[in-house]
């Protein structure tokens, strides 16, 4: 965003050598290491999760195939959406946090060190526990991420393990998110006003706060289930006078903002690659942080648009539609933002910028697919139908994960000292963005014509549309093992990358050397 003149950023002493072995790994405080724990955790639980979802496409192929029990089907779309969510995409979001928040902002590092090694070793322990429930009497959750009782009780012995799994989930996300908030409010270099913070810090700073908002919420709704199921409490019971509707209203008055708190950190991402590549600096700097802020703020108070069907008045239905439609402004605000900053530059297509570019085109038919459910009568049909599938898709994989995928080609050279073979990359681009249509867009149609989600089987009618989604999904996932070898093999070595990396990327970041030193800022550059 702005010039700096950096004093001395990094000596090369022995005392500022990282220490080696695994008790480096396992004690770890500092930033880039947790950075890259997050991210490497992140990375397994995407390829976890995407052998999941590899299931529930071969069990859809054709009707009447059983390649898994109905039972097991159910559980696999269940722990397909909380080990994606919980596991690939918040966890990889908050390692480029970890990377990035304090080189962007000339911090030396981050303001809880100590919480933010904690923070992240409770989710390799949320996991196991989570992934343990598959292996016990009665099995894992079958009722939808969403966990609605009383589906979600009929798990037997392992659902409080459910819900301990998804408290220390939600205690690893609050602590992080305190600790990027706090580095964020008061660790910036002298003269990095917050009008001169980058976009991704910007997105990670309202993210934080969301998480923060919200997770108590989730917290507080898994520990009813638990009271009503252990304690002869009656929440949601209806047989003590309880209303399970009631559930629905207190999870997603989490579960929106937490869509949000998916998705802010990609714009962010975005915001910063968009500009590098087409060699001119965002358009509307302000507008955007403004547009952030107001989705942030919208997110809060539409929740009930995921509950058109429970019978709701007519004047409630009413305000959750329009309060819907309204997000579709700030983030119309941010999209044609982008296309301005696009506008009359000088564009080059390296991957970054093509993963970058998907994200806009992709995000956009997600959203206006989004704009279609927020209609109430409109809802109403295509409610539980494959085009919720649809839409949320290409909302959470062409939007989140792409963005992920752009901002680890874009700063793994900064990294790591090394360029990515950018040939191998391109085609994993194409193979990713082709098949990943053909995946997700054939769902459009089905949800049209009627064909319910997470049911095991369907009528023959719909049998064309679910092979070319299989089809389109088993490319995706292999495809994704070339990503995999791609960080490996930059990780290991290859072309040295220079300090710049990027013409014309701007930020703190990029006064560093490549690979970044372990400690970054021995003293605070100073931003004019």
């Amino acid at each position: 965003m702005s010039s700096t003149t950096h004093d001395t950023h990094h000596e090369h002493g022995d005392h500022h050598a990282p220490p080696y072995g695994i008790t480096r790994w396992l004690f770890t405080t500092n930033h880039k290491d947790l950075g890259v724990l997050y991210m490497s955790f992140a990375l397994l639980m995407f390829f976890v999760g995407g052998a999941m979802a590899m299931v529930i496409r071969a069990e859809l192929f054709q009707p009447g195939l059983n390649v898994v029990d109905p039972y097991f089907f159910n559980q696999m779309t269940t722990m397909h959406a909380l080990v994606m969510i919980f596991g690939a995409v918040m966890p990889g979001f908050t390692g480029l946090a970890n990377w990035l928040v304090p080189v962007q902002i000339g911090a030396p590092d981050m303001a809880l060190p100590r919480v933010n090694n904690w923070a992240f070793w409770l989710l390799p322990a949320g996991f196991v526990l989570l992934l343990a429930t598959l292996f016990m009497p009665g099995g894992g959750p079958a009722g939808g991420w969403t966990m609605y009782p009383p589906l979600v009780l009929q798990m037997g012995d392992a659902f409080p393990f459910l819900i301990f799994a998804v408290h220390i989930l939600g205690i690893s996300s609050i602590m992080g998110s305190i600790n990027i908030v706090a580095t964020i409010l008061n660790m910036r270099a002298p003269g990095m006003t917050l009008m001169k913070m980058p976009m991704f810090v910007w997105t990670w700073l309202i993210t934080g706060f969301l998480i923060i908002a919200v997770m108590p919420v989730l917290a507080g709704a898994v520990t009813m289930l638990l009271t009503d199921q252990y304690f002869g409490t009656s929440f949601f019971n209806t047989a003590g006078g309880g209303d399970p509707v009631m559930f629905q209203h207190v999870f997603w008055f989490f579960g929106h903002p937490e869509v949000y708190i998916l998705i802010l950190p990609a714009f962010g991402i975005v915001s910063a690659i968009i500009p590098t590549f087409a060699r001119k600096p965002l358009f509307g700097y302000s507008s955007m942080v403004y547009a952030v802020a107001a989705i942030a703020f919208l997110s809060f108070i539409v929740w009930a648009h995921h509950m058109f069907t429970v019978g709701m008045p007519l004047a409630g239905q009413l305000f959750f539609m329009f309060a819907t439609m309204l997000i579709a402004v700030p983030t119309g605000v941010k999209i044609f933002n982008w296309m301005a900053t696009l506008w009359r530059g000088s564009i080059t297509f390296e991957t970054p910028m093509l993963f970058a570019l998907a994200f806009v085109i992709l995000f956009t038919i997600g959203g206006l697919s989004g704009l279609m459910l927020a209609l109430a009568p409109v809802d109403l049909q295509y409610h539980d139908t494959y085009f919720v599938v649809a839409h949320f898709h290409y909302v959470l994989v062409t939007g989140a994960v792409f963005a992920i995928m752009a901002a680890v080609y874009y700063w793994l050279p900064k990294w790591t000292g090394h360029m990515y073979d950018e040939k191998l990359a391109q085609w994993h681009f194409w193979l990713s963005v082709i098949s990943v249509n053909v995946l997700f867009f054939p769902q459009h149609f089905l949800g049209l014509a009627g064909m319910p989600r997470r049911i095991p089987d369907y009528a023959v009618q719909f049998t064309e549309f679910n092979m070319i989604s299989s089809i389109g999904g088993f490319v995706f996932g292999f495809s994704q093992l070339l990503f995999l070898w791609l960080v490996i093999k930059c990780v290991r070595g290859g072309e040295k990358a220079s300090d710049q990396v990027w013409e014309g990327a701007q930020g703190l970041e990029w006064t560093l050397p490549s690979p970044a030193p372990y400690h970054s800022f021995e003293t605070p550059p100073v931003v004019k």
